[in-house]
């Protein structure tokens, strides 16, 4: 009889333990979201453009950086970027030469 309450207690704990384990999980959650796949589709859309308004700003921002320090480098005048930019507009240059203008060829 003992052997039994120790086996019965053993299994009420790993039990209270697996539905501990599903409330972290948010399993109740999940099954909801399976059984109501219009709410789960909606859910998904909102977070795809919350995802992508965030990229978006990001890359906004970014690239405003980038172009506010690329702005202070041809303020200082440094050597190294403005003989980079110097040799990029003489390719173009050159390149424009060659096709006589015309730009696409």
């Amino acid at each position: 009889m003992a052997e039994h309450k120790g086996v019965l207690y053993d299994i009420k704990k790993k039990i209270d333990h697996i539905a501990l384990n599903m409330e972290k999980f948010k399993f109740v959650d999940y099954v909801y979201y399976i059984e109501h796949p219009k709410k789960m589709l909606f859910a998904n859309f909102l977070s795809g453009i919350a995802r992508g308004f965030g990229i978006a700003i990001g890359f906004l921002l970014l690239g405003a950086a980038a172009i506010y320090f690329l702005q202070l480098a041809v303020k200082w005048n440094l050597p190294v970027i403005g003989n980079f930019i110097a040799e990029i507009v003489k390719i173009v240059q050159q390149n424009l030469e060659k096709t006589g203008g015309n730009v696409y060829g």
